[in-house]
């Protein structure tokens, strides 16, 4: 329903109540689209529809994928999504996403925490909530500047600026964006996801993504010592997950299953197996072990178990944990990958150990041959040493055509060095648009970078304190920080409005009228920055 017809709607409401004179139809009409979404469940039934629509149009064209960037605060978050439609105009196939990293390291009341699940589950919904609590006062504050531009109109008579502003109105597009967020493994069986799932989707979480390792082994998907689980396991909370979407009634929430599998070496237990060739069967075939010949081979305390109609003994470490075959990793990971999408998996997550497009294609490629659309979520991770491996791609691809690769030492490229050649230019070139490539050649529907802000806020804090607490003094953050904010248009320079001080005064306005006791008035500072 369009603006003014909220309007004419409304003022009927409020003629109809005798005691409510007071009460202007419009001023509440404008608090009414300031704060659309009343609660988390309206928020995750909103952006739903929004990604899938967002996959199938990735499904029809490939160009067509979309992005988030890491969180670990609500305002960080807000102002992702502020930059986005100030640049781009739109927040067409933009997310946020919430790490697990970053909540365990920022979020967690222990302090800063490894990646292992030892955060407190609850901090992961409730970042979910200040997470949109921020956005939805993104939207106030974007429409508050409308309202005002509106009044200020009309005040001067300039009827086609009131008709061009309550276009815009109208037409108002949402900062609410779809969430990728992060369970881990789970936090515990399959009850204690669902229990977790539940209050992440209530909190407006759209889409969750899980990954299979175990929940009291879990590392981080960069990290060494991840032990995976039977696919039976792991099954088991992906439903989980959809229950609780299903009894919250988020019909189309999203699961993204994440598989460990390429860097994962070890398992807790040997998959129970009712048949050959069963899935437990399949999970157990990749177990490296020894035949056992006869019952001498067997000591205390060994496992015994058959595999390919051997009686085998699993290598076991002396945590209790299995290894897996070396160089089974990909298999493992197609394996995984066909399951969970035939199992109720949405999206897939193959969590890889560097940025290389052709060794994605080749497991989603394998992953297509069984589950046509695969599509997956990749995280294009700060783990990554992304100026070095792709030189380092380069360096190869040109010594395999056979070109002169003397000048360079392969164990070096990192070095500024090499920054100017054509080596580390073409290496930049590829880096652009490994986004688009990869999209393309090796479905990723969804690219993320997992913390990015972590390592923005110690760069910038890193120059700032170079400079303020050094030769610059004051001049370190005036000129580094203020008079880039002014002359780049960031919104934040006004931080008393960002904060929601102009909206703060126009509802004192609403509520007293002429009685209001406003802050912003011609002492306030704040007019300085024009």
């Amino acid at each position: 329903m369009s603006y003014q017809k909220e309007i004419e709607k409304l003022t009927a409401t409020v003629g109809a109540q005798n005691t409510w004179g007071a009460i202007d139809a419009e001023s509440a009409v404008r608090m009414r689209l300031q704060n659309r979404f009343n609660s988390g469940l309206d928020i995750a039934k909103h952006t739903a529809k929004v990604m899938r629509k967002d996959m199938a149009d990735y499904d029809a064209d490939t160009a067509k994928y979309t992005q988030s960037l890491g969180c670990w605060h609500g305002f960080v978050g807000q102002q992702k999504l502020i930059s986005i439609k100030k640049h781009f105009g739109t927040t067409d196939k933009s997310y946020l996403y919430l790490s697990g990293w970053m909540v365990a390291a920022l979020r967690s009341e222990f302090g800063p925490l490894p990646d292992q699940s030892m955060h407190e589950k609850t901090s992961v919904p409730a970042l979910i909530e200040e997470l949109y609590l921020f956005l939805k006062q993104a939207d106030s504050w974007e429409l508050n500047h409308l309202f005002r531009d509106l009044d200020a109109a009309r005040k001067a008579g300039d009827a086609a600026q009131e008709a061009e502003l309550i276009g815009k109105i109208d037409n108002f597009e949402t900062h609410i964006v779809p969430i990728i967020a992060d369970i881990d493994a789970g936090f515990g069986n399959a009850e204690a996801t669902y229990l977790l799932a539940k209050k992440m989707i209530e909190a407006g979480a759209c889409c969750i993504q899980i990954e299979n390792q175990v929940s009291d082994e879990k590392q981080c998907g960069h990290q060494d010592g991840k032990v995976t689980v039977p696919h039976a396991d792991f099954l088991a909370k992906i439903n989980a997950v959809r229950y609780a979407f299903l009894e919250l009634g988020v019909d189309d929430g999203v699961i993204v299953a994440r598989t460990d599998s390429l860097g994962a070496g070890l398992t807790k237990q040997i998959a129970v197996t009712d048949e050959a060739g069963d899935l437990g069967d399949q999970y157990n075939s990749f177990i490296d072990g020894d035949v056992i010949g006869s019952a001498d081979d067997i000591q205390n305390g060994d496992v015994v178990f058959k595999q390919d109609g051997k009686l085998m003994k699993p290598k076991r470490l002396q945590s209790g944990l299995f290894q897996f075959k070396e160089g089974s990793g990909v298999d493992r990971v197609v394996l995984d990958c066909i399951t969970s999408l035939q199992n109720g998996a949405d999206l897939l997550w193959i969590e890889t150990e560097k940025p290389h497009v052709g060794q994605i294609a080749a497991m989603v490629n394998a992953i297509r041959e069984v589950v046509p659309d695969a599509k997956l979520v990749y995280n294009n991770s700060p783990s990554f040493n992304w100026t070095l491996s792709f030189r380092q791609q380069v360096f190869d691809a040109l010594q395999e055509a056979g070109k002169d690769v003397s000048s360079y030492d392969r164990a070096k490229l990192m070095s500024a060095e090499y920054d100017a050649t054509e080596l580390a230019i073409e290496a930049d070139a590829q880096i652009r648009t490994f986004q688009a490539d990869s999209a393309r050649e090796a479905g990723i529907f969804h690219h993320l970078i997992t913390l990015p802000t972590y390592h923005t806020t110690a760069l910038s804090t890193d120059n700032l304190a170079k400079g303020y607490f050094g030769d610059e003094g004051m001049l370190a953050y005036v000129a580094g920080v203020q008079r880039r904010e002014i002359r780049e248009g960031i919104a934040t320079v006004k931080h008393q409005d960002m904060a929601g001080s102009n909206i703060g005064d126009d509802h004192k306005e609403y509520f007293a009228g002429d009685a209001a006791l406003k802050a912003g008035g011609e002492d306030n500072t704040m007019n300085q920055f024009g």
